[in-house]
């Protein structure tokens, strides 16, 4: 989305590992479009060799980024600002600020488009108070894809990623904050487009709160299924949901966001995600006997969990609205101090 005709859409893919990859490499096929990335272990691989990536919606191809950075300040160095800066990385805001991470290639230059491609809630509000006069994209993903090895990608299924504009907590003049939001607009319409052009036949364009919606019904199942696997002691998604108790669980922590988002954003859900109620999920989960959660996987290699977008911001966006979420707070309250007793241990273990 050049605003200097003819030239180049410039992106920039921040957090180069599996859904990162995998979406770069679609955009990257779109006509006038010159997408490069950033990457850290997989930096030497990229760098050489570029990135192979082997899918279940288009086969095995190769995708060549037009410059490889091992860091945000590297790709600050660029000639040309980027269009796009597309952050595919963990939300993890009790460890690091993304929006102050991207501040080099976003800063000065308010045309440029933030995109989040992350799971949670609240992930946008650090990077709309960070840049008032950029526009900030929000997108959600249920894309299966690993990275094998560095530089290899492995996208088991789907390809579906919705978008929309994210404004709230914007300028506040009435006059400015409509000229952003026409430009976030005309943005997301752009990358929605981008990515169509690439393959991504059912990439799909939101306005604000019907993104919002999106990534809550999203978070119904990252919330329950998650947080539960790691509590019921490294617990698969299939086994959860085929044991009784758990299932009913599971029911209620999903029931618990399909009751609380619609208050939450004052808007209805649409029947598209309506019809996806607590007993669909359920049914479609007991088929998935090889997959585990994310933050189990996180949990099980010492990681930091995103337990704030995930659990902690809507817990705390339901509770500013005057609405308490039982559940999901007992869920959080539990899993944040065995949290904090692991590292407490690790750090005794260090002594």
């Amino acid at each position: 989305m050049s605003t200097i005709p003819n030239q180049p859409t410039r992106i920039l893919i921040v957090g180069t590992g599996a859904v990162g990859a995998f979406y770069g490499s679609r955009l990257a096929l779109a006509p006038q479009t010159l997408v490069s990335v950033t990457c850290r272990s997989n930096y030497s691989a990229v760098l050489s060799s570029g990135l192979q990536l082997d899918t279940h919606s288009f086969g095995s191809y190769h995708f060549a980024p037009h410059a490889v950075y091992p860091s945000i300040s590297a790709a600050a160095q660029a000639p040309h600002p980027f269009d796009y800066v597309v952050v595919a990385t963990k939300a993890l805001p009790d460890v690091s600020d993304d929006s102050e991470m991207i501040a080099p290639v976003v800063q000065g230059n308010k045309e440029t488009a933030i995109v989040l491609i992350q799971n949670g809630v609240g992930v946008e509000q650090p990077h709309r108070q960070r840049f008032p006069n950029n526009p900030v994209l929000s997108a959600v993903t249920v894309v299966s894809a690993q990275q094998t090895s560095p530089g290899s990608v492995k996208q088991n299924r789907w390809t579906r990623i919705s978008v929309g504009p994210f404004l709230q907590g914007g300028i506040g003049e009435e006059e400015k904050e409509s000229e952003l939001k026409q430009r976030s607009e005309k943005a997301n319409r752009r990358f929605v487009e981008l990515l169509k052009e690439g393959g991504i036949a059912d990439a799909e364009e939101y306005d604000e709160k019907g993104l919002q919606l999106v990534r809550w019904h999203k978070l119904a199942i990252n919330s329950s299924m998650n947080p539960s696997s790691v509590l019921s002691g490294s617990t698969g998604n299939s086994r959860m949901s085929l044991d009784p108790e758990l299932r009913l669980h599971l029911a209620g922590c999903m029931n618990e966001i399909f009751q609380t988002a619609p208050k939450v954003l004052g808007r209805p859900w649409p029947e598209k995600l309506a019809k996806v109620d607590a007993d669909k999920i359920l049914k479609s989960s007991e088929r998935n006997s090889e997959g585990l959660p994310s933050m189990l996987v996180d949990w099980q290699a010492g990681r930091p969990m995103e337990l704030e977008v995930i659990l902690g911001n809507p817990i705390r966006i339901a509770r500013a609205k005057g609405i308490e979420m039982p559940r999901l707070q007992s869920l959080y309250a539990l899993l944040k101090m065995a949290s904090i007793r692991r590292q407490e241990d690790q750090s005794k273990a260090k002594l």
